[in-house]
């Protein structure tokens, strides 16, 4: 088998550009649509919207290589690393290390990416690991690194990456590559920044995840803002996809349909941020309608429906679901229910057992 990184070629990779360009003009589109509907928020809103899209995008990148991390611990350490607030928590390393790394991707999109850069996104991405030899630095060891999937009498090799010995002289090439294609469109440079590091793979372990946030450099830098997308939160939904289509490219040089692939994840990406902001707007007015109106149970309950973000409460809120959240008594349910539909807070679907309430959002 000969890898991409093993043909003559390496790195050049070619595609073609017209096949993009019809998306690029969506890319940019939207980017202006989401960017003039962030402005419509006031500054709480923004940081609310900012520490959202932050938390799920830590917890979502995790998820990609199969480690789940709790969501709430990783966005009280995106507030502390924003000085937001100052929490005591009890965060796990691999939460308040990712959510490190999160924050300071965010803060330094627009600064030349290096090896002191990657160093330190990896340094905190393996926080608390003990099975990790090169932390804070490129693999070093002799051994191959593969992409394997099944058992030791029934393997499959899915990519080997470059040996540890090219690894410098890789990055310097790519890092190179990477500050110089600033005039590159926008998806077709955070696309192939993503395949051309995973390609060459530097790292023992988090190679996906620093990938992706390399993808979101990018993207920043193509926009000359964080870009604010929900990348990861998308192409955590087409995981399967997104492994097939980069082991469709890392035998080639000709990468066309990755381009494509990825290029169409960042615009619902993007799709997903506005919708998240429009939720933002809708909540604010939601509350505005019931305000002075609320008891203590129906505000939790509200609460309690609006940390399930865009996606909403799945399969709506129950009397039963709402009396676990509030510790009400059967008849005191109801007669809230009722009240928040009255007001205007809730809209009520099916009847008898099948009843369900949801979010009443302009």
């Amino acid at each position: 088998m000969t890898w991409n990184w093993q043909k003559k070629e390496w790195p050049c990779f070619c595609f073609d550009r017209g096949a993009l360009d019809g998306l690029e003009r969506v890319f940019l589109k939207a980017s202006g649509v989401l960017e003039g509907t962030y402005r419509h928020l006031d500054e709480t809103d923004k940081s609310e919207l900012t520490v959202e899209l932050m938390s799920e995008e830590a917890c979502q990148t995790s998820a990609i290589e199969g480690e789940m991390l709790e969501r709430d611990s990783v966005q009280s350490s995106i507030r502390n690393e924003l000085g937001l607030q100052v929490i005591p928590g009890n965060s796990s390393p691999a939460e308040s290390g990712v959510a490190a790394m999160m924050v300071d991707v965010y803060r330094r999109w627009h600064e030349r990416l290096s090896d002191h850069m990657l160093f330190s996104w990896h340094a905190m991405l393996m926080k608390g690991r003990r099975d990790i030899s090169d932390v804070g630095c490129y693999r070093s060891h002799a051994d191959p690194m593969r992409v394997v999937s099944g058992n030791l009498a029934d393997s499959r090799i899915h990519f080997e990456a470059p040996p540890s010995i090219m690894i410098s002289e890789e990055m310097r090439q790519f890092l190179g590559w990477f500050n110089q294609s600033d005039n590159e469109q926008a998806l077709i440079r955070a696309g192939l920044s993503h395949l051309y590091f995973v390609s060459i793979h530097p790292f023992e372990d988090g190679n996906g995840r620093i990938g992706r946030a390399i993808s979101e450099v990018a993207l920043a830098r193509s926009l000359g803002r964080p870009s604010l997308i929900a990348l990861s939160t998308t192409i955590e939904r087409r995981r399967k996809h997104y492994y097939q289509a980069l082991e469709m490219s890392n035998k080639h040089l000709e990468v066309t349909p990755w381009l494509e692939w990825f290029g169409q994840t960042v615009i619902d990406a993007q799709a997903r941020s506005i919708s998240m902001i429009e939720f933002l707007v809708a909540k604010a007015r939601l509350y505005d309608r019931v305000d002075g109106k609320l008891n203590a149970r129906q505000q939790k309950a509200l609460t309690r429906m609006f940390r399930e973000g865009v996606d909403g409460f799945k399969g709506g809120l129950s009397a039963g679901n709402y009396m676990k959240i509030t510790k009400a008594p059967p008849s005191t349910a109801t007669r809230d229910l009722q009240d928040l539909v009255e007001m205007g807070a809730l809209k009520k679907t099916g009847t008898l057992r099948h009843t369900r309430y949801f979010l009443a959002l302009d």
